[in-house]
């Protein structure tokens, strides 16, 4: 995987600069640009053509969302990691369904960062468990019916959808249940559908809050 080019939205200077530094200094990714907020951030990505954005929330201005939401609609394909402290708990389901593939921690070391980046820079999903406990106990259940889907559900997928709630890429879950890569999106194809969500971080959510999986 080549190295990624980054963007790093944050109202905190210091926390920029630090950021840069690690992401620079490990090799981890390019940073090409830093904001201040939202605005600065959209102002911004007409000139750059980042592959990922490490993007907080709570920013003057124009916040996380309103950015997150401006900046898929200008680069649909744009990946976007929510960077975050406990107390935004509010809005993470708010960002899930505007499109943010992973949540990290401000208080993140080097090795969480490193993967979150990369497992998003491969179409996966990234939440750390601490954020997911969070997360599980700060929104409220869906109108999705538990009792239905789980008789849907096969063992089959079952077996992906823990290990896609235990954080393993989709070459990771083919290789643990002997299938292809292919078929594992098959199955998460499958569940997405049967559990009525929009993408793989809403429909883990959605397993741990309905007790298909426990963290």
């Amino acid at each position: 995987m080549a190295i990624p080019k980054v963007i790093i939205v944050d109202d905190h200077l210091i926390f920029r600069q630090g950021l840069s530094t690690i992401l620079t200094t490990e090799n981890i990714a390019t940073v090409i640009g830093d904001a201040s907020n939202g605005k600065e951030f959209i102002d911004m990505l007409d000139q750059l053509n980042p592959d990922l954005v490490l993007m907080d929330i709570d920013m003057p201005y124009m916040n996380g969302m309103e950015a997150t939401q401006k900046a898929l609609e200008i680069m649909p394909d744009l990946k976007i990691i929510a960077v975050t402290m406990f107390g935004d708990e509010e809005y993470y389901y708010k960002m899930i369904e505007l499109g943010v593939k992973g949540f990290i921690l401000k208080t993140s070391g080097i090795n969480e960062i490193e993967k979150a980046i990369h497992d998003v820079m491969m179409s996966e999903s990234y939440f750390s468990n601490e954020l997911l406990r969070k997360i599980i106990n700060s929104i409220g259940h869906k109108n999705n019916s538990k009792t239905s889907t789980k008789a849907l559900i096969t063992e089959r997928e079952l077996e992906v959808l823990k290990l896609l709630c235990a954080g393993f890429t989709t070459d990771e879950i083919g290789e643990k249940l002997f299938i292809s890569p292919k078929t594992v999106k098959s199955h998460r194809s499958n569940l997405l559908e049967k559990t009525n969500c929009k993408n793989t971080p809403e429909m883990i959510i959605f397993a741990l809050k309905n007790k298909y999986i426990q963290l």
